[in-house]
């Protein structure tokens, strides 16, 4: 059955990365000023730039995060009190100094939405989104969802849970329903997934491809042991690798 062939395929791939032969010694969020896990200074940080984290190389994405934050001249803009007084030509100014933005028009006004919704709902405490969402990841996606325009890019279906999956692994956070994190469909998980044959060649082209990816791999992996979002980091890193890693049948 193909269900069994790609669950053995992804308990192998799951040991080789524990294994460290999938590479990966250091991930994108890797790059970040070690602060303390519980602190907000952390939730701010792995979120304001996972919003501005489309189409572009994640290593650079956080190592333009790192630099902003250990500069004294930029590193308010991870606190939205200070963001929101300030010009629009001084957050492109500090947004792009780095590069964390790199659409100077429209990724600011991202930053400073998130920002705004920080302030006004959680008066800049976003530790309290998840505690009024009970640390419960479908409380907090149908949130997003019900309130997009509040969380611009942040709500969009990719970025959400992987951003949830960063949150529970660089915070001190832990969800009551970690099973809901449903895969980030990347390029990579795409390509990853066609790889294993959880989607055909044809399918790839499909206009809502990563909602098709998102729901085969939860029916796959209903009833296992394995959470979806656990493949994310196994998958992403044979995919990036060009699959030069062999199975073994």
């Amino acid at each position: 059955m193909l269900k069994d062939k790609v669950l053995c395929d992804v308990r192998q791939l799951i040991q080789l990365h524990r294994d460290g032969k999938l590479g990966g010694e250091k991930m994108p969020e890797d790059e970040n000023p070690g602060l303390e896990l519980s602190s907000l200074e952390n939730y701010l940080y792995f979120t304001l730039p996972m919003a501005l984290n489309y189409q572009r190389n994640s290593y650079v994405l956080w190592e333009c995060a790192h630099k902003s934050f250990l500069d004294n001249e930029t590193k308010d803009i991870f606190y939205p009190a200070l963001v929101l007084k300030m010009s629009d030509e001084e957050l492109k100014f500090k947004l792009t100094k780095y590069k964390i933005a790199l659409q100077p028009n429209k990724q600011p006004i991202i930053w400073r939405t998130l920002c705004n919704t920080f302030m006004t709902k959680y008066e800049g405490n976003l530790q309290r989104l998840f505690y009024e969402n009970n640390y419960s990841v479908k409380k907090i996606k149908k949130y997003f969802i019900d309130n997009k325009k509040d969380f611009p890019y942040l709500s969009g279906n990719k970025i959400m849970n992987y951003w949830l999956y960063v949150m529970e692994q660089y915070t001190d956070l832990n969800f009551i329903d970690r099973e809901n994190i449903t895969v980030a469909p990347d390029t990579h998980i795409i390509q990853a997934s066609e790889k294993l044959g959880v989607i055909t060649s044809s399918e790839r082209n499909l206009s809502n491809i990563q909602e098709v990816v998102v729901n085969r791999w939860f029916e796959l992996l209903k009833d296992t042991e394995i959470c979806p979002i656990d493949i994310h980091t196994p998958l992403w890193l044979w995919s990036r690798s060009k699959f030069s890693i062999n199975l073994i049948y």
